[in-house]
């Protein structure tokens, strides 16, 4: 049964994005045209450079803020409160989903490459508040993104779970690869699968993955 392969987790890592809403809302639509946008304004390129930078910066650093703060020496802080300053009108509660994370045995943390601020909306948004022992972003792992070693050693150390010990839900396999070698259980949450060595699970409908791993009702 499923349930046994997480009867060991005492700490469940959720990603944000994509993850505790569907993609469907397409929120990054909103993001990525304040990212360029801002880069726009920031880089003096046009629209079209921007856009193609900030691709290219997401696919080679991770984020497309790690790729501004390397090649440009972008101050992150002003850029994730601008990037974030997005309108929630297209999230709606999720009772099914708070309900199964309430039953989660053990602490639940929220980990995300965006910032803790924006996170904490998103969450008030789906009524997933008060919810999770701790919210880290990208700022507490010093703007090291997932899916760098080093953003995850700084982010674990801090929140002092112990990996062998824990699971990961993330709609970017990319960033399930450092957990997975951490010795984590990972979860791809995306609507298709996209199956590699470093994936242990993967699910479309995270409340129905989540069901039988909680206490009993």
């Amino acid at each position: 049964m499923v349930a046994d392969r997480f009867s060991h987790v005492r700490t469940w890592v959720f990603d944000l994005d994509n993850t505790l809403y569907p993609p469907s809302a397409r929120l990054f639509d909103l993001i990525d045209r304040r990212m360029t946008a801002y880069i726009v304004t920031h880089l003096g390129v046009d629209a079209a450079t921007a856009d193609r930078l900030r691709a290219d910066y997401w696919r080679r650093y991770g984020t497309t803020l790690a790729g501004l703060m390397a090649e440009h020496g972008l101050d992150p802080a002003p850029y994730l409160v601008d990037v974030h300053d997005i309108p929630l009108d297209r999230l709606s509660p999720d009772p099914d989903l708070a309900a199964r994370i309430r039953d989660l045995p053990g602490r639940r943390i929220v980990y995300t490459n965006g910032s803790a601020p924006y996170a904490d909306r998103v969450l008030a948004a789906r009524g997933l508040s008060g919810l999770f022992d701790a919210v880290y972003g990208v700022e507490h792992a010093g703007y090291r993104p997932k899916p760098e070693a080093a953003a995850f050693a700084t982010v674990f150390a801090r929140d002092g779970l112990t990996p062998t010990r824990a699971a990961m839900f993330e709609d970017d396999t990319r960033n399930l690869a450092v957990p997975h070698a951490l010795g984590l259980r990972t979860v791809h949450v995306a609507p298709d699968p996209e199956p590699a060595d470093h994936i242990h699970h993967h699910t479309d409908d995270l409340a129905a993955f989540l069901a039988p791993l909680g206490a009993p009702r």
